[in-house]
């Protein structure tokens, strides 16, 4: 959830390994899933750096556990 949640406005792998409190060999393997299903998204910048941003698939998942957290509380 993190990965995502930190992805939406898009995040080279340096912030989004600190922003989530991932090794980067960890990061990776995430990363490698969530490609794979298509939760986020990877472009390159302008100056051609990699870019990961969290897709609609991604967008949906993360208000659908939004949904489940709020049900919990009650």
């Amino acid at each position: 959830m993190d990965i995502l949640n930190t992805s939406l406005n898009g995040v080279k792998v340096t912030r989004l390994m600190y922003k989530t409190n991932l090794s980067y060999s960890t990061l990776r393997k995430y990363l490698s899933a969530t490609l794979k299903q298509g939760l986020i998204g990877r472009v390159h910048d302008s100056d051609g750096s990699v870019v990961y941003h969290t897709t609609e698939k991604g967008q949906l998942l993360l208000n659908k556990l939004e949904e489940v957290k709020l049900a919990l509380r009650v």
